[in-house]
């Protein structure tokens, strides 16, 4: 799939985002190292602990099928400012992939490809529990 689709499957989610409190959609795209992708949208919750990102929605959709591995992600949002995944969505997608790419994308077309180790140089990873 080339950025270019996966970016724009990303886009696609932003109309299936329950935000009524934040009003800001987020749309993720999540490709397996077989090529096979999983969406994702942020669902709010009242509450707001409860809420879900995008990135991590992709992911346990992912996980639950039984992908493991992941190549790259791509991240929409409606903003003209790149939209970078919160800290807990990177830890998350490191615990599976910290070497994947991560795409971000605007309501223009432009992209920025980051590596998960740059926005997340640190990674606490399961090494350090054995």
């Amino acid at each position: 799939m080339s950025t270019e689709e996966l970016c724009q499957r990303a886009v696609a989610m932003l109309d299936l985002a329950y935000v009524p409190y934040s009003h800001f959609p987020v749309g993720a795209a999540l490709e397996c190292e077989d090529g096979t992708v999983f969406t994702g949208c942020n669902i709010e919750n009242a509450a707001y602990g409860p809420t879900n990102c995008a990135e991590r929605t992709a992911v346990f959709k992912a996980v639950s099928e039984g992908y493991r591995c992941f190549t790259r992600i791509a991240i929409a949002s409606r903003s003209e400012e790149f939209c970078p995944p919160c800290g807990v969505c990177r830890q998350v997608l490191a615990e599976f992939s910290p070497d994947m790419d991560v795409l971000l994308t605007t309501p223009s077309g432009k992209t920025k490809t980051l590596s998960l180790r740059e926005l997340l140089p640190y990674t606490f990873a399961s090494a350090m529990l054995e």
